[in-house]
């Protein structure tokens, strides 16, 4: 059973037999949203992307995206960039994988953004979504709708963080400005 998600909501990444999660994917989904012409309705398409930076004690050590399709030590994995979104058909157009048990022990925050590279607005974009998944199993645990739209570039998504001996998730639905993750490390430091 899938938990949607409000701001600054948290859940913990356990199983509902209380056995910790190896496995997540944080799946991106979006639409353009159609835009209203001479000619009729029409979209342009949006080139959003996702990304995860790899914290420790509040530093950035590592980050996956587009360019970087797997952390260093091989914990975190971008399945590649789509550069049209999808059909709304609630699909992941990106998604990066998080192997929890291979993630280093000194890495205690993976924030995951979501930001526009070719520079539209929220408010261009419709059905646009994160959701957390259990990779063994293929089970929505959780989703995290980005609705009302906005003249903001990108979004601080979630972060998965450790608690206590396992993983927790916790919405952060922030409202960003820029183009790739490095505009938002600024934005995303609050959040630690």
């Amino acid at each position: 059973m899938s938990v949607n998600l409000s701001k600054g909501q948290g859940i913990s990444l356990q199983k509902s037999d209380g056995v910790a999660l190896t496995a997540v994917r944080m799946g991106l989904g979006w639409q353009a949203a159609p835009r209203r012409g001479l000619f009729g309705t029409r979209t342009k398409e949006i080139d959003l992307d996702a990304s995860a930076v790899l914290f420790a004690e509040k530093q950035p050590v590592d980050v996956v995206f587009f360019r970087h399709l797997v952390s260093d030590d091989g914990s975190v994995r971008h399945t590649g960039d789509n550069l049209v979104g999808g059909a709304g058909q609630g699909g992941d157009d990106e998604a990066i994988l998080v192997d929890l048990q291979r993630v280093p022990v000194h890495i205690d925050q993976i924030v995951f953004t979501v930001n526009s590279f070719t520079g539209q607005t929220f408010a261009e974009v419709q059905n646009a979504f994160c959701r957390i998944v259990d990779e063994t199993n293929g089970q929505e645990l959780a989703r995290y709708t980005l609705t009302g739209g906005g003249k903001y570039t990108a979004q601080i998504m979630a972060k998965v963080h450790r608690a206590g001996g396992g993983w927790q998730m916790t919405a952060l639905g922030s409202a960003a400005d820029g183009r790739t993750f490095q505009d938002l490390m600024p934005a995303m430091l609050p959040h630690l």
